[in-house]
């Protein structure tokens, strides 16, 4: 027969460090995941920053101009000179806000240029992005 001391407690106990754990993990994945949902229309340069900056809701086309001054077009290489015949047809009979991402270190005569070329397509709205 064995000596079993009176104190012994032999109730069940639920270890919730491991719970913990794998919530804080799938935590983590909805937070990681939330960050690759934002979408991107243009190519990532480095906008100049603006204090009276506003966000805009509506649809908009935009048009990048990165750092050597090549002009895409919603990820699509092409010519300045180009640029009011592509803009067109996603224009249409609407007015439309054609949002310019230029990077900082692009000549201002470049910006311009572009700037001009939408300025000629009937119902588009310019805008230019920067950071707040």
């Amino acid at each position: 027969m064995r000596n079993i001391p009176e104190d012994f407690d032999d109730s069940p106990q639920i270890n919730i460090v491991p719970m913990i754990d794998v919530i804080f993990a799938i935590l983590t994945f909805f937070i990681m995941a939330s960050l690759f949902l934002t979408r991107s229309e243009g190519l990532p340069v480095n906008l100049p920053q603006a204090q009276t900056a506003q966000s805009q809701t509506q649809s908009k086309i935009t048009v990048t101009i990165n750092q050597q001054g090549d002009v895409f077009l919603d990820r699509q290489l092409l010519p300045v000179e180009t640029l009011a015949e592509r803009v067109t047809p996603l224009v249409g009979n609407q007015e439309r806000l054609v949002v310019i991402n230029a990077d900082e270190k692009v000549e201002y005569s470049r910006v311009v240029a572009v700037m001009d070329q939408l300025r000629s397509v009937k119902g588009v709205k310019l805008g230019i992005s920067t950071r707040r």
